[in-house]
């Protein structure tokens, strides 16, 4: 048999693609990339570097007055301060529930300090479900309503108070205003918040028992959860019950 003759090289090309053809490729790729189209517009020329300009600064916000005031002008006694409490405007920026004034009498057995009133107070404060519990509370530490004074760190009822924010523009030296005229004997702080009104620092733990300074008096005082709150749960109603009588007993030994 005589030898095959060599293929030439049109037929070596065409059964090479007949055979990629046959594996499924079709067309040729690159891994390369190709400039298909090509920029014949000349490159911008450099902008020229003008007068720096300066940002435009945020106008100055004005500063807040300090709450309640010049101090020049504080009511000196317990019912001037009650109309002053309604009517002073850098104590709160307004809100839909009225300000409702402190209750009591000067020289009262046991003053009762909540963060604010209730939203249901109208002509009086604590008129709502939290001053019912607190009622039966005073009644139950037998505390008649002459020797019981009520009064509300802030003037009305409002959402989420930023304590510390009243606390830098004089907030507590207003409400220790308040403690000097009312002048109580005990005082029972509701709410965590009012702590940093009356200096005490809000990374420290809560004390259960303290004792404060007003005009060079000392204040007996008792803390605990905010009226709201003891509403909710009993064990803490039950834990200010225990308080309140470990410390009538100290007092009484």
């Amino acid at each position: 048999m005589s030898p095959r003759p060599a293929p030439t090289l049109a037929e070596s090309l065409a059964a090479a693609q007949e055979w990629w053809r046959e594996a499924g490729v079709d067309y040729a790729y690159s891994d390369e990339p190709a400039a298909w189209l090509v920029d014949e517009a000349p490159p911008p020329e450099p902008a020229r570097a003008g007068p720096a300009v300066a940002a435009p600064t945020a106008p100055r916000q004005p500063e807040r007055p300090p709450v309640g005031g010049d101090k020049a002008n504080w009511p000196t006694d317990l019912a001037a301060f009650r109309s002053w409490w309604l009517d002073e405007p850098t104590l709160d920026e307004g809100g839909l529930h009225p300000r409702i004034a402190p209750r009591g009498e000067p020289d009262a057995a046991v003053m009762l300090l909540v963060t604010m009133p209730e939203a249901e107070d109208r002509d009086g404060l604590l008129t709502g479900p939290q001053g019912r519990m607190l009622g039966s509370f005073a009644q139950a530490a037998g505390i008649s309503s002459g020797d019981l004074a009520l009064a509300s760190a802030l003037p009305r009822h409002m959402a989420l108070p930023d304590w510390e924010a009243l606390a830098t523009r004089g907030h507590g030296e207003v409400l220790q205003h308040l403690l000097g005229l009312m002048r109580p004997r005990r005082l029972i702080v509701f709410g965590r918040g009012i702590l940093s009104l009356l200096g005490h620092s809000p990374t420290q733990l809560a004390p259960a028992v303290s004792e404060l300074s007003i005009q060079g008096r000392p204040l007996p005082l008792l803390w605990t959860y905010a009226a709201e709150n003891l509403l909710k749960e009993s064990r803490d109603r039950a834990a200010l019950w225990r308080r309140w009588l470990e410390w009538t007993n100290d007092e009484s030994a």
